[in-house]
């Protein structure tokens, strides 16, 4: 039987339809649109009605193509939410987490609850666009909707909840909002209280691999569909992306690339110390009540911005061009911090980059094969940063590296990626938060035992691309040169 994994990135969404031959998982994308976030005044939002538009056009879709799916599954982005009131209407359309909303919240609360208290409570890296602060953002301003709101729910909850009519959070998603005390395993009140927020608002937790409802009969109307079960699988995108690393080994580092880039290891147990404090580690829910011990990279969003910057004066390049250019600019001229704050908010990001070489006191970086080699070489090196960190706080030391997610299409940055690194690097699948989507919902209908078999089966279904590392001596000197540019002296 076919299933289906509706994948939302914060730039595209993806319809993959999924089928078990054999021993082998085959997949075939059936739809594809745009993310677009929508500016209206000062407020940037997703457009959460556009995004269930999509979902239903998806099950139109797998119809027209005489498929019935035994069950599907959603999986987004983290972090954002919609407030449902009294009569289950959604309250207007959540807001985008690069809005400036939050700006000075995070601080405002560290100061009131105390950094370390929060911290040991949830195990959650401090950004500035965490669920905690977006909420007490709103509180700021007394928005009306808090006066309203019954219950919270998250991008792939209110998705659930617009097709089912039953409401639920699922874990991994809700350990990202920094409001989850994964020690206790609930909502945490005394945060939630320090924010002024109801713990009403809360709902169940589910564990990824639960069925979370079936189509409600005015959908299964609308459509012209059958009955669907609908499962909670890991649906913080990054929780599904690592739910499909082909990793054959318990200890593995991995690398989800895209818009962000997000790098760690899996863990039995949430690593809460004075180390994961000190460097920013999250501890985010997993399948099998794993923990991602990881860290957020800003990841490919700096080019993705560039390129729109040069698409609005009237240049239009694609990623491939990008690539080539950077390839024949010169090596290790100018790098960047890829998480700089300079960097967070969309906006020019050339002369954002130029600013802050500028700040820095080196070459500025002109054309757009200098501006892309920049971002590449930088984030190629950050991601050494942060392996070398990741293994001091877990306290393991890995082989080699595996990379998934859109972003391996890339090979540049995978090469320059195992340059950097120095250890092996092993790309693939690209469509890793899809097929993690999958396998959840298989190991939901009893056909693998557990993730590893999974994994296994993922490994033997995909194409896996090694890339050996190189060039050490360069990388090895630029490494130096970005760790003194980006104030990254003390491990």
């Amino acid at each position: 039987m076919s299933i289906l994994a509706y994948d939302l990135g914060a730039s595209s969404g993806r319809v993959l339809l999924g089928e078990l031959t054999g021993s082998r998982i085959v997949v075939e994308e059936i739809h594809r649109f745009s993310n677009d976030p929508v500016k209206v005044g000062e407020r940037l939002h997703w457009d959460l009605l556009r995004l269930y538009h999509e979902v239903q056009q998806g099950l139109l879709k797998a119809k027209h193509m005489g498929v019935n799916p035994s069950s599907l599954a959603i999986d987004s982005w983290a972090v954002d939410f919609g407030l449902i009131g009294k009569t289950g209407e959604l309250l207007g359309n959540p807001y985008h987490y690069r809005d400036w909303h939050t700006h000075g919240v995070m601080e405002e609360i560290q100061e009131r609850q105390g950094k370390d208290f929060i911290f040991q409570r949830t195990g959650i890296q401090f950004l500035t666009f965490n669920t905690i602060y977006q909420l007490a953002a709103m509180r700021n301003a007394s928005s009306p909707l808090l006066e309203q709101a019954k219950h919270f729910l998250m991008i792939p909850d209110l998705l659930r909840y617009f097709l089912t009519g039953e409401m639920y959070n699922e874990f991994s998603n809700a350990t990202s909002t920094q409001l989850y005390n994964p020690l206790q395993q609930k909502w945490d009140d005394e945060l939630l209280s320090g924010i002024n927020i109801p713990r009403s608002w809360f709902g169940e937790v589910l564990e990824p691999g639960n069925v979370a409802g079936t189509i409600r009969s005015s959908v299964m109307t609308d459509l012209g569909i059958g009955a669907i079960p609908v499962i909670a699988v890991a649906e913080h995108d990054t929780g599904s992306a690592v739910a499909a690393v082909p990793a054959l080994e318990h200890s593995f580092a991995y690398l989800s690339c895209g818009t962000w880039s997000l790098m760690g290891t899996e863990t039995a147990q949430p690593v809460i110390n004075d180390d994961t404090l000190r460097f920013n580690f999250t501890n985010e829910g997993g399948v099998g009540r794993t923990y991602r011990l990881l860290k957020n990279i800003m990841g490919l969003w700096i080019l993705q911005e560039a390129r729109r910057e040069w698409e609005r004066q009237g240049y239009s390049y694609s990623f491939p061009e990008l690539v080539h250019m950077a390839e024949q600019a010169p090596a290790f001229t100018s790098l960047i911090d890829p998480d700089d704050e300079l960097f967070l908010h969309a906006g020019d990001m050339k002369t954002r980059i130029r600013q802050y070489c500028r700040n820095t006191g080196q070459p500025l970086p002109e054309t757009p094969g200098e501006i892309t080699r920049c971002v590449l070489e930088s984030l190629a090196l950050k991601y050494r940063y942060i392996l070398e960190l990741t293994e001091q706080v877990s306290g393991q030391r890995f082989n080699g590296l595996h990379m998934v997610g859109g972003g391996i299409q890339n090979r540049l940055l995978c090469q320059w990626t195992a340059n950097s690194v120095q250890k092996p690097v092993w790309a693939g699948p690209a469509e890793a938060s899809a097929i993690g989507n999958l396998a959840v919902q298989w190991m939901t209908q009893g056909k693998f035992a557990d993730i590893w078999e999974a994994r296994r089966v993922i490994a033997d279904s995909i194409s896996v691309e090694e890339y050996e590392p190189a060039e050490s001596e360069a990388w090895e000197d630029a490494y130096g040169q970005f760790r003194r540019v980006a104030g990254l002296f003390v491990h």
